[in-house]
């Protein structure tokens, strides 16, 4: 790379640090998490402020076992240079998941590419052809050459140098040579934890999407228009206010206008005055209440969630409102308990309200209790349970019989493990489902997230097979617990959205994104695009601990809501909340924009004028 004094007299570059950070205790930040890359961004190549909540965007993968059992892996010393079409490279020592060496990366790199900093392709392994662990390393491209140049030092301080033509062939690098130390252009900061790497200079335009990309939104400016005709407080009432956020996207919000200053018998001009309005959710909204899932049905809104309180009868409840904000003191009604049926009387857990053609289900997994004395969770599948024709969602009786979940040939969707979290999707003409699923025997795989087409008169038998979807690979998924579960889509104009939560489900509790174009075959794995790093954890909003589970709902106004379950308190019981998603301006959801960034109070106050004519 060039010098950086070459970058910090350049006012049309960003500097960017990558770094890694010293592992907190387990539950706060453990070391699959903090053996990640993160990044910070700098104006002017001294000050730098860190991205993502001080949280990593790039980790490594798990391997694989014979048995389909993960082996986790995390990284240390990433260092980011130019490859040779411009692109980023990113080279790492790929350690066990506690940053122990990692025998099967002995005498090996690990290679990352990507085009953006944002998102990340790991291509494998570079062979340096050493007997011995790689303590540090560096690569550049030599454009004179055109040659890669990847420079590194064992643990015992022996520094060695390899060359590569390109990277098509991770075996083709060039016997190791002694060489010279090197050192890494780095810059000191204080950041918290921070093991600072090196700094690379990038284009502003880059730069500045990077850090949009990974910083929080928040409200910078209110429109309305100038004025308006009228002829009525209804007309008025019509008005609405344009939020605008840093990154240029948008949310139109209801406003409150005073219109008590204007005769509608006289024509004239009137000048009025409004608030802009915001719903406001409180955290939390439902106290042991988790994996909430909100759902409007026939004018009225349906909250249903797992019960995480033991003190009261267990099964399934639900809440019934005109309006959202109507359902955080709704009363609940017991549907589904566990005397109804045999075949239910356990668990009752992720229970999901989906309209399927015209007709409303609950999705949900439940056990009939065997199995438990063995310690697997008690024999849990999932079920689909119909409202009947005419029924009233919030009485028991209205519901039919719970269906335990079918393959194509109508056997039982899985048997060697359990099956949860299903989910429901219609997109493109095409109906779907999506669930995790834990294979036990002969080994236990950890959670697994699969998808599968059904016909919407039976969604609870699937048309064709299973298709593997997401897998627990990277440090943050597969922290404490190897488990992905929980998806739910959202279907937009140009992408589907699937959130899902990995980890155990305490304060490692994280949401991970899977991406599709729409009109995509959603049956190929290969039409989906997983994030590199988690979108919503407990760094990014204040006192919220392990949030995940995550559903969505569309209210009145076409704001989408994002209805979650975190703790309030590192121990604190799992709990509901709800959230307004802000869309992005490249169109892609943010979790994590706070009621106090979506609305700048000093905004709230708004002005127009009133034309009437009669």
């Amino acid at each position: 790379m060039e010098d950086l004094n070459d970058y910090q007299s350049n006012q049309d570059y960003t500097y960017i640090l990558c770094y890694t950070r010293t592992p907190l205790d387990n539950l706060i930040y453990s070391p699959k998490l903090a053996y990640s890359m993160h990044l910070a961004v700098s104006k002017d190549g001294k000050a730098y402020e860190g991205l993502n909540h001080n949280s990593g965007v790039l980790f490594a993968k798990a391997t694989s076992n014979e048995d389909g059992t993960l082996n986790a892996k995390s990284l240390k010393n990433p260092y980011i240079f130019y490859m040779a079409d411009g692109a980023f490279g990113v080279i790492a020592e790929r350690t066990e998941f506690d940053g122990e060496n990692d025998s099967q990366s002995k005498g090996c790199i690990i290679l990352f590419t990507s085009s953006d900093l944002l998102s990340y392709e790991e291509i494998g392994l570079i062979d340096l052809k050493g007997n011995t662990f790689v303590s540090d390393a560096i690569c550049e491209y030599n454009p004179d050459t055109k040659i890669y140049e990847i420079t590194w030092c064992d643990a015992s301080g022996n520094y060695f140098k390899n060359t590569m033509p390109d990277f098509s062939d991770l075996g083709s690098a060039s016997q190791p040579k002694a060489a010279s130390a090197f050192s890494i252009e780095s810059a000191p900061t204080a950041i918290e934890g921070a093991v600072e790497r090196n700094v690379i200079g990038i284009s502003r335009e880059i730069g500045n999407r990077v850090k949009t990309k990974l910083s929080v939104l928040k409200n910078t400016e209110i429109r309305v228009e100038e004025t308006v005709n009228a002829a009525s407080p209804i007309d008025v009432e019509r008005v609405k206010a344009t939020a605008v956020y840093n990154d240029g996207s948008k949310a139109v919000k209801k406003v409150v206008w005073d219109t008590t200053g204007i005769d509608w018998d006289v024509d004239g001009t009137y000048a009025i005055t409004g608030i802009v309005h915001q719903d406001t959710y409180k955290f939390p909204i439902a106290v042991n209440r988790a994996d909430p899932c909100i759902i409007k049905w026939k004018n009225k809104y349906y909250f249903i969630a797992t019960n995480d309180d033991a003190s009261i009868p267990q099964g399934i409840y639900l809440r019934e409102a005109k309006t959202i904000p109507g359902l955080v003191n709704a009363r609940e009604s017991l549907i589904l308990d566990d005397k109804a049926y045999s075949h239910i009387n356990k668990f009752f857990w992720a229970p999901e309200l989906h309209i399927v053609g015209d007709e409303l289900y609950i999705f949900f997994a439940g056990s009939d209790g065997t199995l438990e004395d063995s310690g697997v969770f008690g024999n849990i599948h999932s079920h689909v349970m119909k409202l009947k024709a005419g029924g009233n969602p919030i009485y028991a009786n209205d519901w039919e019989m719970p269906v335990r979940v079918q393959k194509k040939d109508g056997g039982y969707l899985f048997d060697s493990g359990i099956t949860l979290d299903m989910t429901y999707f219609a997109a493109d003409g095409r109906h779907y489902v999506m669930w995790a699923q834990r294979q036990f025997s002969p080994v236990d795989q950890g959670s697994w997230l699969y998808i599968a087409n059904v016909d919407p008169k039976a969604p609870w038998r699937l048309i064709n097979d299973p298709v593997l979807i997401c897998k627990p690979e990277y440090g943050w998924e597969n922290n404490n617990v190897i488990v992905d579960e929980g998806p739910f889509a959202i279907i937009a104009n140009e992408y589907i959205f699937v959130t899902f939560s990995g980890a155990l489900i305490d304060a490692t509790y994280c949401v991970g994104m899977l991406t599709a174009e729409r009109g995509a075959d959603l049956l190929d794995v290969n039409s989906w695009t997983k994030g590199n790093y988690p979108y919503l954890t407990s760094r990014s909003v204040n006192g919220e601990y392990g949030p995940g589970h995550n559903s969505y709902v569309f209210d009145e106004d076409g704001n989408c809501y994002n209805a979650y379950h975190a703790r309030y308190g590192i121990d604190g019981p799992r709990s509901s909340g709800i959230r307004r998603v802000q869309f992005d301006n490249e169109g892609y959801p943010v979790m994590d924009l706070t009621e106090e960034l979506d609305l700048n109070k000093d905004l709230r106050l708004v002005k127009t004028k009133v034309i009437v004519k009669k």
